[in-house]
């Protein structure tokens, strides 16, 4: 049954998406506040992330979303309507969401396809229709709806997130799906036909390179994770993403899940360069979760690379696709706009590593082009790209045809 129903939601899928608005074309960016604040998540907060998004440069790089994760409700009233923790939102959120759209920018909430979420606060099963429409009434553009304390199968989750992807669809405002329920029931065979703009491919992202943990099932580093991106790429695109979850760049072992209450002490600079290079040759969604306030200029450097950022937003909506890949290294080719490439040579050893590759041979890349090195802002004339790479490095070139 399980097989027949997944086979039917991939016939099925392009077509009932064709009926969902162009919200999505390229992949969402933004800021979450789980890892970093947790249940500390307030009203002032989210104004204060609002206005760092805009002062350091990260909205004019792309950056639209401010998303409030877990624990910010308080419960419902006597109209079943959901309100929030009155301490931490004494104004409600719609102030909060007017706020944030008065910087220019969006707004995201929170909520899980069963009765509480994963904090173990009031969520919207069996209120789908009245929190959409209580969401559209306070302003909020996006919403994350999570899979904690929900039955397992495949069926059940379809017919939960699909009775909220109509909810929204009929809530009088356009508010943009993130369906959260990690990848474990394929959702990228069937989250389109629900309604999804977008769907996680993996549980819960932790601030390292790899996790490698017994419980290693409920969560992952980046390496793991991004390795869980092989052979789904056909079925991300424009309005329906592959989501590897949130980004953990700059958080160096900050936050409060990304490091699994300490266990985790975060990632080298190096590691968080390939992190988000990664993630914009795959066109993940690009969430960060580290403190806008305070994030140091090497990686807000990096959070705004515009050369990344193009990758990741092009319009084509292509994910990168492995061209080759040995223990110790691994080639991305990402089909770009205007008949381009990205490529993405990455070293997954724990050793310096060097190479030597030419473009077409190696790349298949058959047209006179020119090479252009992202971190470096070169323009390389040759055929070829050779160079040195440390553990866990990556070098990232855009391929063009000659004029």
């Amino acid at each position: 049954m399980k097989k027949l129903f997944l086979i039917v939601m991939v016939l099925f899928s392009s077509t009932l998406f064709a009926q969902n608005v162009n919200l999505a074309p390229t992949p969402p960016m933004g800021w979450n506040s789980w890892n970093f604040f947790e249940g500390e998540v307030s009203e002032q907060i989210l104004k204060e992330m609002a206005d760092a998004m805009v002062n350091n440069g990260m909205k004019d790089a792309g950056y639209q979303y401010i998303v409030i994760d877990d624990y910010w409700v308080g419960g419902r009233d006597n109209k079943n309507r959901l309100f929030p923790d009155k301490k931490r939102f004494p104004n409600g959120i719609k102030p909060v969401a007017d706020y944030v759209h008065s910087k220019g920018l969006k707004i995201g909430i929170y909520s899980d396809a069963a009765s509480y979420t994963c904090g173990g606060q009031t969520a919207s099963y069996g209120f789908e229709e009245l929190d959409a429409k209580t969401f559209a009434e306070w302003g909020i553009d996006y919403l994350k709806y999570d899979y904690c304390n929900a039955p397992e199968d495949v069926e059940t989750a379809f017919v939960r997130y699909k009775k909220m992807g109509d909810a929204l669809k009929n809530s009088g405002r356009d508010i943009v799906y993130s369906i959260c329920e990690w990848g474990v029931r394929k959702p990228w065979l069937w989250a389109k036909a629900a309604g999804g703009h977008l769907w996680r491919t993996t549980y819960d992202s932790r601030d390292c390179w790899i996790a490698n943990q017994e419980e290693s099932w409920i969560t992952g580093g980046i390496l793991e994770l991004f390795d869980l991106q092989e052979n789904i790429a056909q079925y991300s695109g424009p309005n329906g993403w592959n989501d590897p979850d949130m980004l953990m760049v700059g958080l160096f072992g900050k936050g409060k899940s990304s490091s699994w209450e300490g266990r985790f002490k975060g990632c080298s600079q190096t590691e968080y360069n390939t992190h988000f290079a990664l993630w914009c040759m795959l066109a993940a969604p690009l969430m960060v979760n580290s403190d806008l306030r305070n994030i140091d200029p090497i990686n807000l450097a990096l959070l705004t690379n515009k050369h990344l950022i193009a990758i990741d937003q092009d319009p084509l909506g292509k994910q990168a696709v492995t061209i080759f890949k040995d223990d110790k290294m691994q080639i991305l080719k990402k089909e770009l706009s205007g008949g381009e490439y990205a490529v993405c040579v990455f070293n997954r050893s724990e050793n310096v590593q060097t190479y030597n590759y030419d473009i077409r041979n190696d790349f298949e890349i058959w047209y006179s082009a020119t090479i252009f090195q992202v971190w470096n802002e070169k323009t390389i004339s040759k055929t070829s790209v050779s160079g040195t790479l440390e553990s866990h490095g990556c070098e990232v070139f855009v391929i063009r045809k000659k004029k």
